[in-house]
């Protein structure tokens, strides 16, 4: 009948599950109000499964809010930008620090004197300009941002994984270029002929209320030897939906389903000439040029994909290092207007607030600042007398902006989910266990047109709000050692 019956401790210590006992699974919590409320006799007749599921998960978002402990977080070095993006299941934060390197944490507050608006694309004459800047479409198109480049996840470019049988396969920036290394290949059947697999690297572009497109690239092509051909990198405009492309499929030799990578024809896409949308490298000098490409027709399309792919012909000998081919600068560029006010990329206001390090956020109340101002800060507001800094949370981004003092630091925020993200993290903390059931019942109860139903709820409102007051004592996690500690200091005199 117990619990761990069948779970050893050898089982458990050597397990990844450390400490999940505490929690119950949402799934168990609906199956064990089925079996307790619902039934003949029952407070509960009859109701729906689904309808339970509902009403858990609305409360466990609820719990989620203010009852349960904040247990999620992330921490990153702060990049140059001086920008976080949200975590993909942020609700709100609990608290922004910075760590030290004796690994303390410093807490950040918040600033209410900045922030980074939508600040309207404006002529010379100051009137508002509605042609869409070049800038908009593409992103990282530099190549600047070594995370930039992923194959999944929350990047700007997507691009396909390296061949999973050679570590010598890759697809990454090195130093600001989009560089693709083929170290295996792939035999074409029914031949003792072998080619490179072949790579694609996409980005999706908004092409609404543009009619023409402007493309150029800096591309580097590898060099042939004995062992391999030359190599062809292609850049262009696409939809991705040519029949039977699949860019993360990399073997352009599988007799069913091959790769489509090694191909022009993927390049869906035409210019008002009649050429394919796409610039070809192949000159095999392995020295970078510049192709351009222009005038391409994307009048019908809301989206297209900046799509970028790479090849090497004849490729069997897998020892050569100079197997790259290299791509950097691909700019996207166009002359329309658009309906809708256009953006500059970042607001002035944001610009001069990261590049300023302002007089509260000092690193040395030693420094010209503070020193010459001995005496002269009294009154000075307490909630911006701090030196650790700043930030604000542009909701409208999803992102996290901090002041400049903190370029480089290591930065943690803790944040509240709402429970809901995966299946793992669906979990009730036992401690929250009956307030959850109490939950549930009033819910089904409140909503239901039964009259006995009705003169129930009440009842079962006052017992919801009974559990989930007992459940937040209980998470509180209050120790009275702890808390006599704390006492301690409290009798000691503060002059003020």
């Amino acid at each position: 009948m117990g619990l761990l019956d069948n779970t050893t401790q050898q089982a458990y210590y050597q397990s990844g599950d450390l400490g999940n006992y505490q929690f119950t699974s949402l799934d168990h919590i609906i199956t064990q109000f089925q079996i307790a409320y619902v039934g003949e006799g029952k407070i509960i007749q009859k109701v729906k499964r689904a309808d339970i599921a509902f009403h858990a998960q609305r409360g466990l978002q609820e719990f989620s809010f203010d009852t349960f402990k904040c247990v999620k977080s992330q921490q990153i070095d702060l990049p140059p930008t001086l920008v976080m993006p949200l975590p993909h299941d942020y609700v709100n934060y609990t608290k922004l620090s910075c760590v030290d390197s004796a690994g303390i944490k410093h807490p950040l507050y918040p600033t209410n004197s900045t922030s980074n608006p939508f600040q309207i694309l404006q002529n010379e004459d100051k009137s508002y300009d509605f042609t869409v800047p070049s800038t908009t479409l593409l992103k990282n198109g530099d190549f600047a941002n070594a995370q930039s480049v992923q194959a999944s996840g929350d990047s700007d470019w997507t691009k396909t994984s390296a061949f999973a049988g050679s570590g010598t396969d890759k697809v990454h920036i090195v130093s600001g270029e989009l560089v693709f290394e083929h170290g295996s290949n792939a035999p074409i059947p029914g031949t003792t002929n072998k080619t490179s697999r072949s790579y694609a690297v996409w980005q999706e572009i908004d092409v609404t209320n543009i009619d023409l497109l402007d493309l150029s690239a800096l591309g580097t092509s590898a060099a042939s030897a004995t062992g391999k051909g030359v190599g062809t990198l292609r850049v262009g405009i696409s939809t991705l939906t040519y029949p039977n492309f699949n860019p993360t499929v990399t073997n352009p030799n599988k007799t069913t389903g091959p790769s489509l990578n090694n191909t022009d024809e993927v390049f869906d896409l035409q210019t008002t000439s009649g050429a394919r949308a796409l610039v070809t490298f192949n000159d095999g000098l392995a020295t970078s040029s510049t192709l351009t490409l222009t005038d391409v027709d994307v009048s019908g399309e809301t989206e297209v994909y900046v799509l970028v792919t790479s090849f090497i012909e004849d490729f069997t000998d897998t020892t050569l290092s100079n197997s790259k081919n290299i791509v950097d600068d691909i700019v996207i560029s166009c002359d329309a207007i658009s309906n809708s006010l256009q953006e500059v990329v970042n607001s002035s206001t944001w610009d001069n607030y990261k590049s300023a390090t302002p007089s509260e956020n000092q690193d040395d109340y030693e420094d010209d600042t503070y020193w010459k101002m001995n005496g002269n800060r009294y009154g000075l507001d307490p909630q911006y007398a701090q030196a650790n800094g700043s930030f604000y949370i542009e909701e409208r981004l999803g992102k996290i902006h901090f002041s400049s003092n903190i370029s480089g630091k290591t930065v943690i925020l803790d944040y509240i989910s709402d429970s809901l993200g995966t299946d793992e993290e669906m979990q009730v903390h036992k401690f929250a266990e009956e307030a959850m059931y109490k939950y549930i019942a009033y819910a089904i109860l409140s909503t239901s047109s039964q009259p006995i139903h009705q003169q129930l709820a009440p009842r079962f409102k006052k017992e919801r709000f009974a559990e989930t007051r007992k459940a937040k004592l209980r998470l509180s996690n209050v120790k009275l050692e702890e808390l006599t500690q704390i006492l301690r200091g409290k009798s000691k005199q503060i002059k003020h």
